[in-house]
């Protein structure tokens, strides 16, 4: 961290100015400053510190850390366009200039004095004097800055301009909502009856300090607008108390299905009190799904816990949920992260629904998200088992994504008989 930040330092403000001065020391403080807000947003969030105060420090906090991270990548892809820019500027320079960092001019040779009458005497040669090498005692010179000082310049300016305007565009992406995808999965057993049987599937939240009652509402308004029989909420609802983030989850009354919304835990609601956010839910109209299952019309609907709950004795149990169910009978999973596949292929589940990645959240995330998971996004068949992996509906830290839009899933089921 603290390589790359003296790089960064060293890329955007030393090596476009001339000489120590306020530009530095000024550039200095806005990447320390920008980390201090950052941790100091961590610590506020963990040690549950006043809500206002956890408010000021998160916008600038986490922006910062989105934006930091695409600055890193602009600067290290400047390095590419560096020596090309160098080429280019030293073929537009007259011959003999380039790299001095200076434009020199000839002195005009002095005429020759003209005869009047007479045959004109021997040409006399006068020397011509010889141009000084020496750019500081050449009072005809003009300075200009050198090529490594603008090719700096127009490299960190151009760094600087993308990495602001992809994290401006990856936070309007989340702050105006979650979009709508909608895909077909066909089950075996599911019946005649339920085919265009339609689930929607919003996972990964994260109601904070930065994604509070407002986006919650957008949340509920883009589900509703679907109108779908189920509603499944796969975990990461909150990051934070019930009693900072109740006001801000209280909207998800308005959730209006046919047949109910469902909720399971995921890792956030461990580190934030998962079991008043269970009760709160409840409370708000959602059915928490403990490691359970109930028996629809058509199919079972189950759900387990979160693998973090394994450290407060309260972790996934496969065989609670589905040990003495009815095979024949379709199942739909709702288990928050996609590793439970396993096990859900073990215990005959036709359907796993889950979170947990972002589809990455932040490129180039989705290469380390993509290798810590057997399915980043969408929909793969594992063994007998489908699992469908939603990008999830907010955010984590920063309020950003680039690269893997936010959506809400209308999964519809089809059924092989109809």
């Amino acid at each position: 961290m603290v390589v790359a930040n003296w790089y960064l330092w060293r890329r955007l403000f030393r090596d476009t100015t001339a000489g120590p001065g306020r530009v530095r020391r000024a550039g200095a403080g806005l990447i320390a400053g920008g980390w201090a807000l950052f941790v100091g947003a961590m610590i506020a969030e963990r040690a549950d510190a006043p809500f206002w105060l956890q408010r000021t420090l998160a916008w600038p906090g986490f922006l910062w850390l989105a934006l930091a991270l695409y600055l890193l990548l602009a600067v290290v892809a400047g390095e590419l366009v560096r020596p090309l820019l160098r080429r280019l500027l030293d073929r537009r320079r007259p011959a003999g200039t380039a790299g001095t960092g200076v434009r020199r001019t000839e002195p005009e040779p002095e005429p020759e004095p003209a005869t009047v009458g007479g045959p004109p005497d021997k040409p006399r040669s006068t020397p011509r004097p010889e141009p000084d090498t020496d750019p500081a005692s050449a009072p005809e010179q003009r300075p200009e800055p050198t090529r490594r000082l603008f090719v700096s310049r127009v490299v960190a300016g151009a760094a600087a301009a993308a990495a602001v305007g992809t994290v401006g565009y990856g936070t309007y992406g989340v702050l105006r909502g979650p979009g709508v995808k909608r895909i077909t999965v066909p089950l075996a057993k599911l019946p005649r009856a339920a085919h265009g049987f339609r689930i929607a599937v919003v996972s990964d939240i994260h109601l904070s300090p930065v994604l509070g009652r407002g986006f919650a509402r957008k949340v509920v308004d883009t589900i509703n607008s679907t109108q779908p029989d189920l509603i499944a909420v796969v975990g990461d609802l909150v990051d934070g108390s019930v009693a900072n983030l109740g006001p801000a989850a209280a909207p998800l009354a308005g959730l209006r299905a046919r047949h109910g919304a469902y909720f399971v835990t995921g890792n956030h609601e461990y580190y934030s009190g998962a079991g008043q956010w269970i009760d709160e839910v409840r409370r708000l109209g959602l059915l928490p799904l403990e490691n359970a299952r109930t028996e629809l019309p058509y199919f079972d609907l189950a759900g387990v816990n979160d693998i973090a709950g394994e450290s407060e004795g309260q972790g996934p149990d496969f065989a609670r949920a589905l040990g003495d169910r009815d095979r024949a009978r379709a199942c739909v999973l709702l288990a928050h992260q996609p590793v439970q596949i396993d096990e859900a292929v073990e215990h005959g589940v036709d359907l796993q629904l889950s979170g947990h990645t972002h589809g990455g959240q932040l490129w180039p995330g989705n290469l380390v998200a993509a290798a810590a998971n057997p399915t980043l996004a969408g929909l793969e068949r594992h063994g007998d088992t489908q699992l469908y992996v939603s990008r999830g509906a907010g955010a984590w830290g920063p309020p950003t994504r680039v690269g893997a839009p936010s959506d809400i899933t209308v999964v519809e089921l089809a059924s092989l008989r109809a």
